[in-house]
């Protein structure tokens, strides 16, 4: 009896997950095409909490036949935060729409935006994706999660599978700034947009 009971005792509890961030990826053949999925994304996901405006993408040339020679790369977080479980959602859906626009573009199968969601918790950065590779997660529908970044000693750190263009300084410091706006709304409950009211409530409130 005593033998069971310190079994039971060494087990972990189960929590309730936090609530994750949802980052969107957008890698376009020109800002005009960024800025039209844009618009598409916000009214399906709601108030951005930061952007990362389109800039050259020159990592590779692995997307010049399907987006052109010259793609711009940028970033969107969402206000609204997610359920970690609802990624592949997320990612069937956006798949759905790049072959949408594809469509309207009379290039089907040519795809002129590529959407990578992934989320964010205090910990690490997941990127969603189709393919299965060794450190990859399947989590349902053929929807599979890839730890891309992970948070040590005040910043992110790739792992040795992470994407060239995520190791570097600018998606970085980017994705840093994400994070720190998750800790503040998951620490206060309020979006970070809405801190100088916060701020305020808490000074009349000491009076």
């Amino acid at each position: 009896m005593a033998k069971e009971f310190t079994i039971l005792k060494s087990m972990g509890e189960i929590r309730k997950l936090s609530p994750v961030m949802l980052v969107m990826g957008v890698l376009a053949k020109n800002a005009e095409s960024f800025f039209a999925v844009r618009e598409q994304l916000r009214k399906i996901y709601g108030e951005e909490e930061l952007v990362l405006e389109p800039f050259d993408f020159t990592f590779t040339n692995y997307y010049v036949e399907e987006i052109g020679e010259r793609p711009i790369r940028a970033f969107i977080a969402y206000e609204t935060l997610i359920a970690r479980e609802s990624i592949p959602g997320i990612k069937l859906h956006t798949n759905e729409m790049e072959l949408e626009i594809a469509r309207e573009n009379g290039t089907p199968g040519l795809r002129p935006v590529n959407l990578d969601p992934g989320y964010m918790t205090l910990g690490q950065f997941f990127l969603a994706t189709t393919k299965d590779q060794r450190q990859r997660v399947y989590v349902r529908d053929g929807i599979f999660v890839e730890p891309t970044l992970y948070f040590e000693a005040g910043h992110f750190h790739a792992f040795d599978w992470t994407y060239r263009d995520y190791q570097s300084e600018k998606y970085i410091q980017y994705l840093e700034q994400v994070r720190s706006r998750l800790a503040f709304r998951l620490s206060t409950g309020v979006p970070y947009r809405l801190r100088a009211t916060l701020q305020t409530q808490v000074k009349k409130a000491k009076r």
